[in-house]
């Protein structure tokens, strides 16, 4: 049976702020009132309206521990935010942590690794290491946080080739529920390091995380726009395709609208190699599409590769792409549809990966609204999933069964639910 810990409703913020210095809190804190309090407390989501008792600004891990401890002692919830992006549940009455100054990048390049802090975004990483030749499995935009990306497992434009981003992680220090400081890699704490890579933030705070980094100095990239009229044509030729292309191209097909604002098919396209190669295996899919309306393929350094996403209002993942399917959303008026290819490394990640639910689905769909009668499979990624009450349909039953233990090990009375959480 799990527990849920049991939070005060009598502390003020200016218990907490003095609980917190109390505690050796070094960082900056702020009270409803204060100056920067409203605009600190806001997500990426527009509709996010969080309201902490304090807003606090760690920069450092000891100011990690501080604010789990203050929290512990008050009996208040506590959530974590760096960027914003993957924040979906209100930190009401209680502390949000932040941790956006912890920007720190190192890069090895002998060892072709990073290590971050937890504030630290794409774009940092990017740069760092393309001064060595080398690329992170980052997203679609340099200004996601590297730490909340990674541990919802971390889909990007070298998954195909090189895995998810969770599955290149090869160390983390954690701030466990208790205010203990742990190093989870394969040697120290494996349950705990192989939970996190995919878990997200259900067993602890991440204040510091190491990957690989791969060589990628440049990939041939780009969205190329086409006329609607053969859209179902295109859709059900880009299933078959994509089954024979190599794991260095990546790719995606959309039903959007072109840069002159008209409705037009897309086909994202990243190719990790040669662009010549990349035009080649490209050329049939692009001969069915038809007219071209705009965009091409280019050869650029990967940190200057733009690829862009869709808000996933509907997503689904899916084994097969059947001709229904394909012809109803050929149909659907206004709405943005993305069919993304995935396999190759993410569907075989090695021994000892972690929890990335639901690796041998074949693509992802996502559309930018909801589509009310549309059949889906009930599967989801946690990095897309805008509804945290569905963070179980992001695993598969036997990575859900294991991930309760590790929290029952590492967080019993559910101390970080304030996220696509997992109960004990």
């Amino acid at each position: 049976m799990s527990t849920q810990a049991v939070y005060s409703v009598e502390a003020t913020g200016s218990d907490v702020v003095a609980a917190l210095l109390g505690s050796g809190f070094n960082g900056s804190i702020h009270r409803a009132g204060d100056e920067q309090y409203d605009a600190l407390r806001k997500s990426i989501v527009p509709t996010f309206d969080s309201r902490p008792l304090v807003v606090a600004e760690a920069s450092s891990r000891t100011d990690v521990q501080a604010a789990v401890r203050t929290a512990r002692q008050l009996g208040l919830p506590i959530a974590v935010q760096a960027t914003g992006h993957g924040t979906r549940v209100p930190a009401d009455g209680g502390i949000l942590l932040k941790t956006s100054a912890m920007t720190s990048v190192l890069v090895d390049p002998q060892r072709k690794v990073a290590k971050v802090g937890p504030g630290t975004r794409w774009g940092a990483v990017i740069d760092a290491a393309g001064q060595f030749g080398l690329a992170p499995l980052a997203g679609s935009s340099r200004d996601v946080g590297v730490t909340g990306y990674t541990l919802g497992g971390g889909v990007g434009w070298l998954a195909r080739k090189y895995g998810f981003a969770a599955d290149s992680v090869i160390r983390a220090e954690v701030v466990t529920a208790d205010g203990r400081v742990v190093t989870a890699s394969a040697d120290e704490h494996p349950d705990l390091f192989w939970a996190i890579r995919g878990g997200s933030g259900n067993f602890g705070i991440v204040t510091s995380l190491e990957f690989r980094l791969y060589a990628v100095p440049q990939v041939h990239s780009g969205i190329v726009y086409f006329a609607i009229d053969n859209a179902a044509e295109t859709l059900k030729f880009y299933r078959d395709w994509s089954a024979t292309i190599p794991n260095e191209l990546s790719t995606a097909i959309l039903l959007t609208r072109a840069p002159d604002g008209t409705r037009a098919l897309a086909i994202k396209a990243s190719y990790s190699g040669e662009a010549e190669l990349a035009e080649h295996l490209l050329k049939p899919l692009f001969e069915v599409a038809g007219q071209r309306l705009a965009g091409d393929l280019k050869t650029t350094p990967y940190g200057e590769s733009s690829m862009g996403g869709t808000p996933a209002r509907h997503l689904d993942l899916l084994d097969t792409l059947e001709d229904d399917l394909l012809d109803e959303l050929a149909k659907l008026p206004g709405a943005t549809v993305e069919i993304r290819h995935w396999g190759g490394a993410m569907a075989h990640p090695g021994p000892g990966a972690g929890p990335v639910g639901h690796r041998e689905a074949a693509y992802s769909l996502i559309i930018d609204q909801e589509v009310p009668g549309l059949a889906t499979t009930g599967r989801t990624f946690l990095n897309f999933l805008a509804d945290p009450a569905r963070a179980t349909s992001a695993y598969c039953e036997a990575d859900l069964t294991r991930l309760r233990a590790v929290k029952r090990a590492y967080d019993p009375d559910n101390f970080f639910h304030l996220n696509h959480n997992l109960k004990p």
